[in-house]
């Protein structure tokens, strides 16, 4: 899990987020079983109440769920994956969006040079693949 201590962003939220990304590109399954809370607390080196505030976080949001005795998992509900992978990038979008923006390009210079780079980075992936 990365934590990155040096930025604003509180360090539960950054839980949260690696959880998310961890759950939109597979790396957890629905029904897979999260670390403990003092685990995850010792392997990232932060306080456990912070760990148990991004528990908690989640759960509220339906990513993960907690059965008493046997730990927590990641809901086994395909439709909050979805609507993750839909959150996530529409941030990520708004934040490219707002980036483009303030170097003061036109919306079609933009596509042009997201086509092309699709276009290169579609060709190196089939480089890759022979």
């Amino acid at each position: 899990m990365k934590i990155d201590f040096t930025t604003s962003t509180p360090i539960y939220l950054q839980i949260i987020e690696e959880f998310k990304r961890q759950i939109v590109t597979g790396l957890l399954k629905p029904g897979d079983k999260v670390p403990s809370q003092r685990d995850l607390a010792a392997q990232i080196k932060v306080n456990a109440n912070t760990v148990q505030r991004a528990y908690r976080e989640m759960e509220i949001l339906g990513l993960v769920e907690t059965l008493r005795g046997q730990g927590t998992f990641v809901c086994q509900n395909d439709q909050i994956v979805e609507e993750t992978k839909s959150e996530m990038l529409t941030n990520l979008v708004d934040d490219f969006v707002r980036s483009v923006q303030a170097l003061g390009l036109s919306q079609e210079a933009i596509l042009e040079v997201l086509k092309r780079r699709f276009a290169d980075l579609e060709k190196r992936d089939e480089v890759k693949d022979q």
